[in-house]
């Protein structure tokens, strides 16, 4: 089974590229893919994509074409099968597709931090201890964010009804969270910022386990950058372009972050219809981090985590799964 998803996964992506590219190394025809989320962990991708980076750098002729998804699952899909040929995903989705055989490479890091647990204002809940036998709600069974929280509350013998705990789990979109709240459909929400600020600001909703506080919080990346095996195999100047004005859109985050969040703002209000405030945004953005880094030894333990909570059938070894290649030239 394995076998057969490896090659039906280069078969995939192969045609992608050959769809997407036509001719490599820069040519005038060539056509490149740059997927993403509408959430403030995403924010380089904004930021290129505002300022013209991947043109840059990929040369004049280049189109370069976005495309934003609801969860990591249809990233990758979008990914596995040639639609996009790189973009910023959590590195949850990304391990547990490149678990299956998947035709994936993180390549760079994205961000750090911005995972949240609030408790809705009239749920009675003031402490981890008051979570058995309450819904919480996570954008995707095995996300990144799902994976952080459980291993936090399994360390305090707190479990999912999906391993025969208490709690029950169900899942959606991180920006319908405050009509949950408001609509008490759910009392926990395992929100990524922007939308756990959000939660807050609107719904009066109560921080319990702080981004700082979380399992993996402060060093696992938040988004990672990711391409194929493929595409690094048949063109990686083309890949190096990539991670290049990936990690300029980095810099500019950091060294301006006022412009960065007016880019923000306008970027999540366009995709999202949602237009948050100023507030939000500044509350967000102390929560996260902005580094093209990736921690190896984080992602590994990060998998661990999620063999030993039941996401992974296998206990997986992610040596292979990270190539720094484009961010140590």
């Amino acid at each position: 089974m394995k076998k057969t998803l490896l090659v039906l996964t280069a078969l995939f992506t192969f045609a992608g590229i050959l769809a997407g590219c036509g001719t490599k190394n820069g040519a005038t025809d060539e056509k490149i893919i740059i997927g993403y989320f509408p959430n403030i962990n995403h924010v380089p991708a904004m930021v290129a994509k505002e300022n013209g980076i991947f043109e840059k750098h990929l040369g004049d002729g280049t189109v370069i074409e976005y495309r934003t998804f609801p969860d990591g699952s249809s990233f990758m899909l979008a990914l596995t099968t040639g639609e996009i040929h790189a973009g910023l995903v959590g590195p949850g989705p990304a391990m547990n597709y490149y678990s299956t055989g998947a035709d994936v490479k993180i390549i760079a890091g994205g961000s750090t931090g911005g995972t949240v647990v609030l408790a809705r204002k009239d749920s009675g809940i003031n402490s981890v201890n008051d979570f058995p036998g309450k819904t919480f709600i996570t954008p995707r069974v095995g996300c990144t964010h799902d994976v952080q929280a459980e291993t936090y509350l399994k360390e305090l013998g707190i479990t999912s009804n999906r391993i025969g705990g208490s709690m029950s789990h169900v899942t959606g979109k991180p920006s319908q969270y405050v009509q949950m709240f408001l609509a008490g459909k759910v009392d926990i929400a395992v929100a990524p910022e922007p939308w756990a600020s959000v939660l807050e600001q609107e719904t009066g909703a109560k921080v319990i386990i702080d981004t700082d506080e979380i399992s993996f919080g402060k060093t696992l990346p938040a988004s990672v950058l990711v391409t194929s095996g493929t595409l690094i195999n048949e063109n990686p100047a083309l890949v190096q372009k990539i991670v290049d004005a990936h990690m300029e859109a980095t810099a500019f985050i950091n060294e301006s972050p006022e412009k960065a969040k007016e880019i923000t703002l306008k970027a999540i209000k366009e995709i999202t219809g949602q237009e948050l405030s100023k507030a939000v945004i500044d509350s967000a953005w102390n929560r996260i981090g902005f580094t093209y880094e990736v921690n190896q030894e984080a992602i590994q333990a990060f998998a661990d985590s999620s063999f030993h909570l039941k996401f992974l059938k296998e206990q997986p070894d992610f040596s292979d799964l990270i190539n720094r290649q484009f961010i140590s030239k």
